[in-house]
């Protein structure tokens, strides 16, 4: 889902047992809650499988590293396993700078964020979860 004002947007779909949370847009103060609540969703059972996509992100601030530090925490404090792709400039520039790039597992594509198992392509429009 977007909103013209402040281009965010939050997608999930499930590959295999794996859910793919995909966050396009600023990821920012406002987009956070909404963000942190599909984590929260996704990260809340026992031994999670996650991969978010950022590739989509144009802009990342603290309070959206933030919620990916909270999802990945969640998830291994559950037994689960999680993962970023982070295809996107500003997002790579964010974790080397805070030196966060080393706490997460960033795979290039979501080919092998999925184990190689081939990336599908997400659901159509009407799928998304919004």
């Amino acid at each position: 889902m977007f909103d013209d004002e402040h281009d965010f947007g939050v997608r999930q779909w499930t590959v295999g047992g794996t859910t793919v949370v995909e966050l396009t847009g600023e990821l920012d103060l406002w987009a956070g809650a909404p963000a942190a609540a599909r984590l929260d969703a996704v990260t809340g059972g026992a031994r999670p499988d996650v991969v978010v996509d950022l590739r989509g992100v144009s802009f990342i601030d603290c309070s959206g590293l933030s919620v990916l530090i909270r999802a990945r925490k969640r998830t291994l404090d559950r037994g689960g396993r999680f993962g970023v792709v982070g295809g996107s400039p500003c997002v790579l520039r964010l974790l080397r700078l805070t030196r966060t790039i080393r706490v997460f597992t960033v795979h290039d594509d979501l080919a092998s964020a999925l184990g190689g198992a081939g990336a599908p392509d997400p659901p159509a429009a009407d799928g998304a979860i919004a």
